[in-house]
């Protein structure tokens, strides 16, 4: 890939990794401050579904800083953009939508496939 190219996806998993952190630090800032107690116990169950489910998204999140930082990692070594399954190169389009892709399209298709038969 040249090398425009890879400063250009560079950037734009850099600043992918800077949006997930700014929302990690906004949730812990959110966990630190005490609500007010509340004296409807529906309303604080709300509030903590709410939690939780921040939470779930916030794991989401440290999988995905993990791929950006492999990313990251195989711009510098030279095999960014090249699909691990296949050797072959993923698309400009693909890398586009979702720079911290490790597969093709072709053969991100085939492990979902495989994922819903086994039923993962």
């Amino acid at each position: 890939m040249e090398k425009e190219k890879l400063e250009f996806f560079k950037q734009l998993l850099l600043k992918k990794k800077e949006e997930i952190l700014k929302e990690v630090l906004e949730t812990k800032k959110g966990l630190t401050e005490k609500g007010e107690p509340l004296p409807d116990v529906i309303d604080q169950a709300t509030r903590e579904s709410n939690l939780a489910f921040e939470l779930r998204l916030r794991d989401r999140e440290q999988k995905l800083l993990k791929k950006i930082e492999k990313a990251l990692k195989k711009i510098e070594d030279g095999s960014y953009g090249i699909c691990e399954a296949c050797g072959e190169p993923i698309s400009e389009k693909r890398l586009i939508a979702r720079p911290e892709a490790t597969l093709c399209i072709e053969c991100k298709r085939a492990q979902e496939r495989m994922e819903k038969i086994r039923g993962e």
